[in-house]
């Protein structure tokens, strides 16, 4: 992974290319901001440059260092995915390889529980132990750099280190032995330690814009312009977002799912909405969630739509017929709740909270909000499944 590979982000890759040619590398990074942005990628780019044997802060990309690192093959650069207790070592070996070959591919257990079905789904959780740390981190870096520079080790959606693992962590952040450097990456900062985050020198890392995204779904994915900016605006900043759309067959199915959902709320026609909760529970819970991200998408366009009119950059854009007659029939609809309550409704999601109570509340929401009327958060306190009419589970 060069530094040119690496999509925008230009602020951070100048930052640390300048700490290369300063000598002034900071023994700890963390990198902090959405998925999909390029905190991966930036830190292999990172890796290879420190790596690199012509030295300076552009990696050569043809030395055995540099093509080690991109294999993923270099002794002195580990990269750690957190995987559930009972993952198989050559899967995780399996995702590092593809996460060398595509460094915005969702390869983590948490996004992704199976590579080759994106609409499995587990409830099982991904961490890193303190067990794991040990053998995994402090042996490896409490030996001098084997062929490179420096030992380096990388640490991704860092923000699930078990509260054991990071006060381990923590001791060799305080402690760090001659020319190592760890760099951390996490979509949620606000989940690590204080400390571990006090240690670490950070870099935020920007959504993408919608054309960056564009230019590299037509460049690197040959996907033709059209549909590579519908994707790209759809995306919302995450180029691993875009890919997943790419090669989501269900995304038209989906995409109905949401302009059905927000029919029957509206109306409030309940033997339908049911039904359709049940159909879209069944989906799992990732595919919930992007189903949900699609609601966003289209919310975003009604804003868009009532603000700018015809002169609106919409993402749907194929559903501009529709996107206008809702905001000429609805015009009394509170679009700032409706956000605000599907973004709830994400969280909760992702907090493993009953998927069909979730969507039968928000169903609700919605249903007050397109009325004009004030609401409240979705947290209220949920009813039990049983009491709703749902199954546990």
């Amino acid at each position: 992974m060069a530094w040119t590979d690496v999509l925008g982000q230009e602020r951070v890759k100048q930052a640390l290319q300048r700490a290369i040619a300063a000598g002034r590398v900071a023994h700890a990074f963390l990198f902090h901001g959405p998925d999909g942005a390029g905190k991966r990628a930036m830190a292999l780019a990172f890796a290879r440059a420190l790596q690199c044997e012509r030295g300076g802060p552009e990696a050569c990309g043809r030395c055995l260092a540099c093509t080690k690192v991109s294999r993923m093959l270099h002794p002195d650069v580990h990269v750690l995915l957190p995987y559930p207790s009972d993952a198989d070592e050559g899967e995780v070996a399996r995702r590092l390889q593809r996460l060398g070959e595509q460094p915005y591919a969702a390869v983590d257990f948490m996004r992704r529980p199976s590579l080759e079905d994106a609409s499995r789904t587990s409830n099982k959780q991904a961490f890193y132990s303190v067990a794991r740390l040990n053998e995994e981190v402090r042996r490896a870096m409490s030996f001098k750099p084997l062929e490179g520079r420096y030992k380096i080790a990388i640490l991704t959606d860092a923000d699930v280190l078990r509260v054991e693992a990071a006060n381990a962590f923590l001791k060799l952040l305080e402690e760090p032995s001659p020319q190592t450097v760890f760099i951390l990456t996490t979509s949620r900062p606000d989940r690590l330690l204080p400390t571990i985050v006090s240690r670490c020198q950070r870099l935020r890392f920007d959504p993408l814009p919608a054309a960056l995204i564009e230019a590299a779904l037509v460049e690197r994915e040959g996907v033709e312009p059209a549909a590579a900016a519908t994707l790209a605006r759809m995306a919302d900043g995450s180029y691993t977002r875009a890919l997943d759309l790419l090669e989501n067959e269900d995304l038209l199915a989906d995409r109905e799912l949401v302009l059905d959902y927000f029919r029957f709320a509206y109306a409030r026609s309940v033997t339908k909405q049911a039904a359709l909760i049940e159909r879209i529970g069944k989906l799992g819970r990732e595919r919930v969630k992007g189903v949900l991200m699609l609601m966003l998408s289209w919310m975003r366009d009604l804003l868009l739509f009532r603000t700018m009119g015809n002169e609106a950059p919409l993402v749907n854009v194929d559903q501009r017929a529709t996107i206008e007659q809702f905001c000429r029939n609805v015009p009394q609809a509170d679009l700032s709740a409706m956000v605000e309550a599907v973004e709830e409704a994400i969280e909760l999601v992702g907090r493993n909270v009953h998927v069909g109570l979730v969507l039968t509340v928000l169903a609700q929401a919605l249903h007050r909000a397109m009325r004009g009327r004030a609401g409240v958060g979705l947290y209220v306190p949920l009813a039990e499944p049983a009491e709703a009419g749902w199954p546990a589970g």
